[in-house]
């Protein structure tokens, strides 16, 4: 029977599988706009805009503001 105290180790060592060191030559790659969360920040900050505006509220962020869409 498999004890706790295994799979624990299994799954350190699952876990430990995903680390991987990147090189500097490498960093260019992930550093391309489709490898981003945001790949247009200008576009996202819009989102936010809009979104914040049509809840009627702001903030989070530290940009203070009304519910009108023009700050």
């Amino acid at each position: 029977m498999i004890t706790l105290k295994y799979l624990t180790g299994l799954l350190f060592v699952v876990v430990l599988c995903g680390c991987e060191t990147v090189q500097p030559w490498e960093r260019g790659i992930l550093a391309k706009e489709e490898m981003q969360w945001q790949p247009n920040v200008m576009e996202a900050q819009f989102r936010y805009q809009v979104y914040a505006s049509k809840e009627a509220s702001s903030g989070g962020t530290g940009a203070a503001g009304g519910g009108c869409g023009c700050n």
